[in-house]
């Protein structure tokens, strides 16, 4: 019935789709098992794709080649780049989306990309022989044989649906859990976790009073994720809008208290400190009149509204009864109520850093199997492991990126590293180059790395060469010609600049915190002219690159001074215990990790520099 593929990749939400999209367009044969076929990369939670430090995610998966940014951008509703009163580093593209389209369009683009099949059933259990996985065995008692697999489960392992004091198996409302791998990877020796997540109640649009509310428009001129031609800034966009909490609607929560699984204990897995339920903001911040709720519409077409910041999972009575005391929602009615899920996962310090378990080969884990959060953090995870299970097949080097080359190195080397008892969420703040990480880079950080493995196509590597070259002649055009006091002057009064007495460098002039490059281009004919000739993206990125010259400089130099260590390879077979120079906790903290550098080593927690002296002693030997 089925034929031997290289890669099976099981589950298709993000991670999933992700990871059979970049094994197949780099020529892998793939399987992509689900349980639900209409359900292809379901936004489970809330209609949106990036946010701070999420945002630069996205845009770092389209340089590589991956389709998040492309299926944000397509079915967008609403675009904002948060943090735009800050630093550039802080700058992060947000789209709300269209969630019933987001599915279509993700499942169109799969159906379309050669070397991709699909089947409709649950995996219970995996084939390994030697220490090595070789197929999949399905709900239906179906094998089929591969030469990887890719597990990206999400919340469905073993998943428990909590409403109040109900409970049922489930890994989302109305669908029904995985199991027997969790079982099944234990026997293997693996160990594995409980966490959980909550969802907020969903609102007919139709039963809220707008008016009262505070409306957030998207960006006059929106942006878009893909570096790509073949999206398209939004011509149109949908509202979001504010809503807030009060004291009265915080006293008729705490009487579910005692009722809230999330609350009283009775789950047992540990929660996302960074997206606590409303239940956990009241107690935790009990001296807070009120909480910001976001009401966000779930596409163009419909009046479903998810209430972002109500994650709960109270009784559905009393949930209801606390949002008709909400401004604006006096006449609420619910599509259903919130709830909270509670899930298998495996600590990913058993992972190398291909995302490749070291106990069983070939077998590769992404998403929230790993403990982490999120539809980005679980599609870049998706991205690596697919690409790296493709090149793990042919033999050939392994895709690895270092935490000053993009935020999904940060992100997969805290997870090997440090591991993750509570669900992991990418921040800017986690990044310690953040500056070199920008959104508006990605493409000149990584399309070259996709396009040498495969991945990137050659019209994208075109498309980043052109960018960059712009961007250095955009540079020297600045740094070469000047400004006259008399045209210049009229604008830096206008924006509160002070004036220049002689001709000036245009590069001086912008270095300065509060002037822009559309302020010289107004200011300049001849600038304007020279600048027309480059789009819009080109222009950003040289205006930052000048703006903040010193501190990129800065950055980099820093930069290469760690990546030293990163060259400094840790052999395999290294016995760590039998280097008594080592700490005793280093000596279990190596073994447990397994690093691969000298530099992932010094990231574990409790390895200090005199641990990296020795090691690096050792390794000189």
């Amino acid at each position: 019935m089925f034929k031997e593929y290289d890669i099976i990749v099981v589950g298709a939400g993000h991670a999933g789709c992700e990871a059979a999209a970049a094994a197949a367009n780099m020529g892998s044969s793939v399987m992509l098992i689900t349980m639900d076929m209409t359900k292809i990369a379901q936004m489970s939670c809330n209609p949106a794709m990036g946010g701070i430090a999420k945002g630069q995610i996205v845009r770092e998966i389209d340089a590589l080649g991956g389709y998040s940014g492309i299926v944000s951008d397509r079915t967008a509703i609403q675009f904002r780049m948060l943090n735009r009163s800050k630093g550039p580093a802080m700058w992060s593209p947000r789209t709300q989306n269209d969630r019933a389209l987001f599915t279509l369009e993700w499942r169109k683009l799969l159906e379309n990309t050669e070397n991709v099949d699909f089947f409709q059933d649950m995996v219970k259990g995996l084939i390994v022989k030697n220490d090595k996985v070789c197929g999949v065995v399905t709900g239906m008692g179906l094998e089929i044989k591969c030469k990887a697999v890719v597990l990206t489960n999400g919340t469905f392992l073993n998943g428990i649906i909590h409403i109040g004091e109900k409970q049922f198996g489930g890994g989302r409302v109305g669908e029904k859990a995985a199991t027997g791998i969790t079982e099944q990877l234990l026997k293997l020796g693996l160990t594995s976790g409980r966490m959980k997540t909550g969802t907020p109640p969903r609102i007919d649009g139709r039963s809220i009073d707008y008016s009262q509310l505070e409306e957030q428009k998207g960006d006059e001129e929106p942006g878009k994720f893909s570096y790509s031609s073949v999206t398209s800034p939004l011509s149109k966009q949908r509202s979001c809008y504010l809503a807030y909490t009060s004291d009265e609607v915080h006293d008729i929560l705490k009487t579910g208290f005692e009722k809230s699984p999330m609350y009283s204990g009775r789950i047992q897995g540990i929660g996302p400190r960074y997206c606590p339920s409303i239940e956990d903001k009241i107690n935790r911040f009990s001296d807070k009149e009120h909480h910001q709720l976001f009401v966000e519409p779930e596409g163009w077409d419909t009046v479903e509204v998810y209430l972002n910041g109500f994650s709960t999972s109270l009784p559905e009575d009393v949930q209801f009864k606390a949002l008709s005391k909400i401004k604006g929602f006096e006449g609420v009615k619910m599509f259903r109520p919130g709830y909270a899920i509670e899930y298998d996962y495996f600590p990913p310090d058993q992972l190398s850093n291909t995302l490749q378990t070291r106990q069983i080969e070939n077998l590769y884990f992404a998403g929230q199997i790993n403990g982490t959060t999120g539809y980005e953090e679980a599609a870049c995870q998706g991205l690596m492991a697919g690409i790296n299970a493709h090149l793990k097949l042919r033999n050939a080097k392994p895709f690895v990126l270092s935490r000053s080359e993009a935020y999904i190195g940060v992100l997969i080397d805290d997870l090997i590293t440090k591991s993750t008892e509570e669900p992991y969420r990418m921040f800017t703040s986690r990044a310690e180059y953040r500056i070199l990480l920008r959104q508006d880079n990605a493409d000149v950080r990584l399309t070259p790395m996709s396009y040498e493995i495969g991945l990137a196509k050659e019209d994208r590597y075109k498309r980043v060469q052109e960018k960059i070259k712009g961007r250095g002649e955009v540079t020297k055009y600045f740094k070469t010609e000047s400004l006259n006091p008399e045209e210049i002057n009229p604008v830096l009064n206008e924006i509160s600049s002070a004036e220049i007495g002689q001709k000036t460098k245009a590069f001086s002039i912008l270095s300065r915190p509060n002037v822009s490059i559309k302020d010289i281009a107004k200011g300049s004919e001849k600038f304007n002219t020279y600048l027309s000739q480059f789009d819009s993206e080109t222009i950003e990125q040289a205006e930052i690159e000048m703006k903040y010259e010193g501190y990129i400089q800065k950055e980099q130099e820093t930069a290469e001074k760690v990546l030293r260590l990163e060259d400094l390879i840790i052999h395999d077979a290294l016995d760590f215990h039998s280097l008594k120079s080592l700490s005793m906790e280093a000596r279990e903290k190596l073994t447990k990790f397994r690093p691969k550098t000298l530099g992932q080593a010094s990231r574990i927690s409790g390895i200090n520099p005199s641990d990296i002296s020795v090691l690096m002693v050792h390794i000189g030997r």
